[in-house]
């Protein structure tokens, strides 16, 4: 059965009609925020500038994950992402307005990172980094990471809105040529920006599991968020016959195979540092290890791991829609509980202290970014038409 002889029964374009009222509160929940932002930039310019950082670092790992998935999906030649692949691709694709949501840590940059203060001379540790630690290298840098990602996204996604015109196999084959590539740079990418932005919150402190560690969240939260846009479209009566229970339960598999990937990272990281005891390497733990900081993590790791492990081994969960999409919010809590405590306490050092800021940032963030996600959701069919592979994923069975 070919790609065009595959004909569901479901609309192909999503219709704003019905979530006309939805868009105008996010859009209003957007300036509103935003605006309430600016405010706090000057009433309260530290907690503003880490505040922003943790909000800015949550949905940065969503994006960057959505990229991830697209990547390995034509990397393998996957058959059965055809049909969720259309919604990665517009997550992904919302890289060059998180560079724009950039803007605000430039201007807030000494404060977030110490290096930036400091005198050539005054700290040994940094001047032997300050090849790497320069104010000209890292935003270098950082124009070099959006760039790539708002490329990388721009480029795949483009194939794959040609290829629902003509169902012309050289877009998967184009697409396919350059995931290889991208693959090795997308590693570097994150690995140093999550170095940059997050390890450089504390340059006296360094790991190199770093990367890994929050490409595990990313992956993770990517397929949450995921699994929520699925059945809310499912929901409102889109992708009947598109999307089944069998992409449900592979996703779901893949969940439960990253709760487990981030415990073990996260575990070997912890366990490495308190065998080997040296001062450099044990100071972001033991701040986090003391008080309510300690508190909030014995949360994360009870609520990002033991919980949704034994949740997730249930076959019926995995397969049930809603309950599957419970747990995706649960995990994105974690989540965002984990971006928390690795962002703010290089501010609130003694213990946790939430701030109006918090909310406001990730509300800004997230409903402009959800904006512009529903925006686009209309301009293209909701799964590739045309797509080679389009008939088994359809019909998958595992």
């Amino acid at each position: 059965m070919s790609a065009q002889e595959t004909k569901p029964a479901s609309k192909e374009y999503f219709d704003y009609r019905g979530f006309g009222g939805k868009m105008i509160f996010t859009v209003a929940l957007a300036l509103v925020t935003l605006a309430l932002a600016v405010v706090g930039r000057f009433v309260a310019p530290e907690q503003f500038a880490f505040s922003w950082l943790f909000a800015f670092s949550f949905y940065l790992t969503i994006v960057m994950g959505a990229l991830f998935w697209i990547i390995v999906h034509h990397a393998v030649d996957a058959d059965w992402s055809v049909v969720v692949r259309r919604q990665l691709e517009n997550i992904a694709n919302l890289a060059p307005l998180l560079a724009l949501l950039f803007v605000p840590i430039v201007f807030v940059a000494p404060t977030l990172f110490p290096w930036m203060s400091v005198a050539p001379g005054e700290d040994p540790l940094l001047d032997a980094k300050a090849a790497y630690l320069n104010a000209p290298f890292f935003w270098a840098r950082t124009i070099f990471y959006f760039g790539f990602f708002s490329f990388a996204a721009w480029l795949l996604r483009r194939n794959s809105v040609r290829q629902d015109k003509d169902g012309d196999a050289r877009y998967t084959w184009s697409s396919r040529k350059w995931v290889f590539p991208m693959l090795l740079v997308f590693a570097l990418s994150l690995t140093f920006s999550a170095v940059d932005w997050l390890m450089g919150l504390d340059y006296h402190w360094f790991s190199t599991m770093w990367g890994v560690y929050i490409f595990a969240g990313s992956a993770q939260s990517a397929l949450c968020v995921l699994v929520i846009i699925l059945t809310a479209l499912r929901s409102a009566g889109y992708l009947e016959g598109v999307v089944t229970l069998e992409h449900y339960h592979i996703i779901g598999k893949l969940m439960l195979a990253f709760v487990v990937f981030w415990a073990y990272i996260g575990f070997s990281q912890y366990m490495l540092y308190w065998y080997a005891n040296i001062p450099e390497e044990t100071a972001y733990f033991l701040r986090r290890n003391t008080g309510g900081w300690n508190t909030l993590n014995i949360i994360m790791v009870v609520g990002n791991f033991f919980i949704p492990f034994v949740i997730l081994l249930f076959q019926g969960v995995k397969k049930r829609p809603f309950w599957l999409s419970v747990v995706a919010v649960w995990l994105l809590l974690m989540h965002l509980l984990d971006m928390y405590i690795v962002v703010l306490p290089s501010f609130h050092m003694a213990g946790p202290v939430p701030s109006w800021l918090d909310l406001v940032s990730l509300l800004a963030i997230g409903a402009t970014l959800t904006a512009i996600f529903m925006k686009r959701l209309g301009d293209t069919p909701l799964w590739p038409l045309r797509d080679p592979r389009l008939a088994k994923s359809i019909h998958l069975k595992n």
